[in-house]
């Protein structure tokens, strides 16, 4: 076979033709941000974020950052399978929030969803823990400053999951110095060179770490 094969493209387009048919929601959802532009963490990491979540039988779990619902719902669908819980989706716009709620209610997994309107660090300090699974995906220049609140709130044995750790290939430019970019690297430097975490970082779609807390 042709290493000229083996591209970002082709692997990204084959992992997600393994993800199994979805719920027409879920689809819409899918659509929804193609079509406007929206940032979510697609199919086959939202599988992913479902499958980790029902190999731990989680049953909390702590969103910061949840956009219009779209991981709240692979989450949601595994804490109901899991036996119940909750998942906690939190959002800055109450707009976002409402939307994220109409979504979870057409898929049957709204009653497994507390929905916060708030700064999401602020919101994961004042919620009580520990939780199972924390996941990351707010502006990543305050990646850095969340990792000790997350350290404190998730449990061991929990996982931290983190989007965006590829950053679009930023990272690999020593030049780009912008807030963000910094945000991912130091992250990416803290959580690996911290002896209490388990981590990788697997290449789907814009790249996503998973960190085990021993």
């Amino acid at each position: 076979m042709s290493d000229d094969l083996l591209t970002y493209p082709n692997a990204q387009e084959y992992i997600t033709s393994l993800v199994p048919p979805r719920e027409a929601e879920l689809m819409e959802m899918e659509a929804y941000a193609e079509t406007n532009d929206f940032p979510i963490i697609g199919a086959a990491c939202g599988y992913y974020c479902y499958q980790l979540a029902r190999m731990i039988k989680a049953k909390s779990v702590f969103e910061l950052g949840s956009g219009y619902g779209y991981s709240t719902a692979w989450f949601a669908k595994a804490v109901r399978e899991n036996g119940g819980g909750v998942v906690h989706h939190t959002v800055w716009e109450e707009e976002l929030s409402e939307r994220a709620r109409r979504h979870l209610v057409r898929l049957g997994s709204a009653d497994w969803v507390k929905f916060h309107v708030s700064e999401a660090v602020e919101a994961l300090k004042q919620s009580e823990g520990p939780f199972d699974i924390i996941f990351n995906d707010i502006d990543k220049e305050a990646y850095p400053a969340s990792l000790p609140v997350i350290k404190e709130k998730l449990r061991s044995g929990g996982l931290l999951i983190i989007d965006n750790m590829l950053w679009h290939g930023r990272i690999f430019d020593p030049k780009d110095k912008t807030p963000d970019t910094l945000g991912v690297k130091e992250f990416t430097r803290q959580i690996t060179q911290d002896n209490d975490w388990i981590v990788t970082l697997a290449p789907m779609r814009d790249g996503m770490i998973v960190a085990y807390k021993k």
